[in-house]
C-alpha cells in the first residue's frame, strides 16, 4: 500500500479544485475515492468524464450498467466499489436480489447472466474474449455497441479499483452499512 492523503478542497492541488467542488454538487459530499484522486487532477478528470459517459453515453439500462461495474468490482476485490456501488444501486433502486447476487457472485436473470460472463472474459481476456464468448454475448440479444459500452464501463472501473487497491482508500461513511469482504469468491 502506498499511503496519500485523501484530500478536501483546502488541500487539494489547484487544478483539481474545480473537480473536487463538481463531486461535491454531484454527490453532495466529497466521495473519498475522489479526494485521493485529487492528487493527479488529470486522473479525477478522466475518472469524472468516464463516470459521466457510463451513465449518459452508454445504451445500458441502470441495472445492465450495474451488473457491469459490480462485475469488475467483485472480479478485482475491490473494497471501496463494492460497497459504493451497492449503494448507487440502492438509489437506482435496482433489485436487491440482482445486487446480492452480484456481490455474491452467484447467478443472476439469463440476459445479465450474459452480461456478466461477457464482461469477466473480457476481463479474463485482456480483452480478446474470442468468437464463441461474442456469439454468446449476441445471443442474448447485445450487439456491437453494447460490446463497446462495456468497455468504456470497465475502463472507469480500472481507474477506480486500481487506485483504491494501491491507496487503500477508506470507505465512505454513506457506503459503510454494505461494506464487502471477497471472501472465497475469487478462489471459487
Amino acid at each position: 500500500m502506498v499511503t496519500t492523503t485523501v484530500h478536501t478542497l483546502d488541500t487539494a492541488p489547484e487544478a483539481s479544485k474545480p473537480l473536487l467542488e463538481k463531486s461535491i454538487k454531484a454527490f453532495g459530499r466529497l466521495p473519498s475515492l475522489h479526494g485521493v484522486m485529487a492528487e493527479s487532477p488529470g486522473l479525477l478528470e478522466g475518472y469524472q468524464q468516464l463516470h459521466r459517459l457510463a451513465i449518459e453515453g452508454t445504451a445500458f439500462s441502470p441495472e445492465e450498467r450495474t451488473v457491469v461495474w459490480m462485475t469488475v468490482n467483485v472480479a478485482n476485490t475491490c473494497h471501496y466499489c463494492v460497497p459504493a456501488h451497492t449503494g448507487i444501486a440502492k438509489m437506482e433502486k435496482i433489485d436487491d436480489a440482482i445486487v446480492n447476487a452480484l456481490r455474491d457472485a452467484t447467478p443472476l436473470p439469463a440476459k445479465l447472466e450474459a452480461l456478466r460472463t461477457f464482461t469477466l472474459a473480457l476481463r479474463e481476456s485482456h480483452g480478446r474474449p474470442g468468437a464463441d464468448a461474442i456469439a454468446a454475448f449476441e445471443a442474448a440479444g447485445y450487439g456491437e455497441r453494447a460490446i463497446l459500452d462495456t468497455i468504456l464501463i470497465y475502463a472507469q472501473k480500472v481507474m477506480s479499483n486500481f487506485t483504491n487497491a494501491v491507496f487503500e482508500t477508506p470507505t465512505d461513511a454513506a457506503f459503510a452499512p454494505f461494506a464487502w469482504e471477497p471472501r472465497a469468491i475469487a478462489a471459487e
